[in-house]
């Protein structure tokens, strides 16, 4: 058995992994290396699609990119803790930040990784979840306020389900201001 530290690379049985990504290529990759792993791997391109799945055979594992085209993976992992709460989510996203993160956890995802990421990273999300928490290190940098704005606008623009429009009067912007500071790049810590 590894070290709780270490994430895990092979199935011990057939586990299941349910793999939901709108990228066809990305999608059936990520589950061929589950499947080379000794896991069993579903594909699913959507919600329905992976709630479909789910429900005929809930997965110990899901993997779910935040993105689904015009869906949400938050709608995905939401629906999968409904259908079986005792499986573990890791949701993938090439957007990453601080307000989705921890939108995915409050819905009870495992984990939260950024693309580029492949079948090593996950399993060691997965394993992250697995370990017992630990406690924050005393060398905590907060990021700069760059950063913080960046993580508060994608956080309101959340609660607001996208929609510029109400996200920028609930921010108190122009509605044009708030599209130029979504268009740079997040700011580094």
């Amino acid at each position: 058995m590894p070290p709780e530290d270490e994430p895990l690379t092979e199935a011990p049985s057939a586990r299941s992994v349910l793999v939901v990504d709108d990228d066809s290529t990305l999608r059936s990759r990520l589950a061929a290396a589950f499947r080379q792993r000794g896991y069993e791997a579903a594909e699913a391109s959507n919600e329905r699609e992976a709630c479909a799945l789910a429900s005929e055979d809930s997965p110990e594992y899901a993997v779910v990119d935040l993105r689904l085209g015009v869906e949400s993976g938050l709608d995905v992992v939401r629906a999968l803790k409904a259908i079986d709460s005792e499986t573990k989510i890791v949701v993938l996203t090439g957007y990453g930040s601080i307000a989705t993160a921890m939108d995915a956890v409050r819905l009870g995802a495992t984990g939260y990784i950024t693309k580029p990421a492949d079948v090593d990273d996950v399993l060691a999300a997965f394993a992250r979840g697995d370990a017992a928490a630990v406690p924050p290190s005393a060398g905590y940098a907060a990021p700069s306020l760059a950063r913080a704005e960046w993580e508060h606008i994608n956080r309101v623009l959340a609660d607001c389900d996208g929609n510029i429009s109400e996200a920028a009067r609930r921010l108190k912007i122009h509605r044009r201001s708030l599209q130029r500071k979504l268009q740079k790049r997040p700011p580094r810590e």
